[in-house]
């Protein structure tokens, strides 16, 4: 993904919100990490959001231990086992360093005195779900959306933002006027 307002005081407030989350027993646990993906976790997330990125995040989440390989899956006539998608990785690296960062940003303007960030398009995607269209250039109330992000750890904040896995959809700092 293109974090366009990624620097290092971004960078710093991600890394806040990261350590707040591990602090409240609130980071997000994936059902697809294994006991090792997860203990190696936190560490991993903080290194991403220190120095790296999700690109990165995804290579070391795809290191042999840390995904479980099969999945159970609730069907209409039971549940069956799957194996769990290659994708797996950088949807879960993708969607949990969006959330970081959306929350930095927020941080950020409610720093600078500024009440609002705008959705954008942070990722291509072949087929937009039929409502991203509709958000991008929306301006969001920063405190607000800091709030969601911070109580909803699961994929679907109440405000919408992020738009669930793979929608490509972030913020950015609102363009100035001139």
């Amino acid at each position: 993904m293109l974090f366009a307002d990624l620097d290092l005081q971004v960078r710093k407030l991600m890394l806040d919100e990261v350590e707040r989350d591990i602090r409240q027993g609130r980071l997000f646990r994936s059902t697809r990490l294994t006991d090792k993906g997860w203990r190696d976790y936190p560490a991993l997330l903080r290194q991403a959001v220190q120095s790296g990125d999700d690109a990165w995040l995804t290579a070391e989440l795809q290191r042999p231990g840390r995904l479980k390989l099969l999945e159970t899956r609730r069907l209409p006539g039971g549940p069956i086992l799957s194996c769990v998608p290659h994708t797996a990785a950088a949807t879960l690296a993708e969607g949990e360093f969006n959330r970081f960062y959306i929350r930095a940003l927020c941080r950020a303007a409610l720093e600078r005195g500024e009440g609002a960030v705008e959705i954008c398009r942070a990722k291509p995607v072949a087929k937009a779900r039929p409502k991203s269209p509709a958000k991008i250039g929306a301006r969001l109330d920063a405190e607000a959306l800091l709030d969601d992000l911070r109580a909803n750890n699961a994929v679907d904040p109440a405000l919408g933002v992020p738009s669930g896995p793979n929608s490509g959809l972030s913020v950015r700092r609102v363009p100035s006027p001139h």
